[in-house]
């Protein structure tokens, strides 16, 4: 059951992302934010590519203000809000759910080389003690820098498919309004 509760317990559990909104009720949504923010944390740790927390204080902010955007509601409009995920597959239009099933691959490569390059750094680690220092350092250098070469490759690869998708969309609108004058 949603309710607003205390003010202050209110402001302290908005602080952590997502325990805010679990502590007004909303469940659903405090679970998907914590799992997004933790997630987020994991990756870039996982991963070295720190760079994701900007990512991360992104989600905080729109944890902290919702939070409050919805005890600033009056009874009415907070008891009519839904308790719903905040990220879902139902929530992607059809062109997102697109490209995501002719990319599966794609990412299926991407995951099998992050976790391939999990494997080789414990596998790498514990050759250390056998392998001369210096080619222990540039292996090591090479096998850090990997990842964020391939998720700004990835990056990269996404930013040119969504400039491609917007301007054919564009495209398609010049020409539905060119047949549109036409036919006035």
């Amino acid at each position: 059951m949603t309710h607003k509760n205390s003010s202050l317990w209110r402001f302290l559990f908005s602080l952590i992302p997502g325990a805010g909104e679990m502590y007004m009720g909303f469940l659903k949504a405090g679970t998907s934010l914590m799992a997004l923010f933790i997630f987020i944390i994991f990756a870039a740790a996982t991963f070295g590519f720190g760079e994701l927390v900007v990512i991360d204080i992104i989600v905080w902010f729109y944890s902290f203000f919702h939070v409050h955007n919805l005890a600033a509601l009056s009874d009415e409009e907070f008891y009519a809000v839904e308790d719903k995920y905040v990220f879902t597959l139902e929530n992607l239009t059809i062109r997102e759910k697109d490209f995501t099933k002719n990319n599966r691959k794609i990412l299926a490569a991407i995951l099998i080389i992050m976790g391939a390059l999990m494997t080789w750094r414990g596998v790498l680690y514990m050759l250390s003690q056998f392998l001369p220092w210096e080619t222990y350092i540039h292996i090591l250098n090479l096998t850090d820098n990997l990842p964020r070469i391939i998720i700004g490759i990835a990056i990269i690869t996404l930013g040119i498919v969504m400039i491609q998708g917007k301007k054919e969309e564009l495209n398609q609108a010049e020409k539905k309004e060119e047949i549109h004058g036409e036919q006035n």
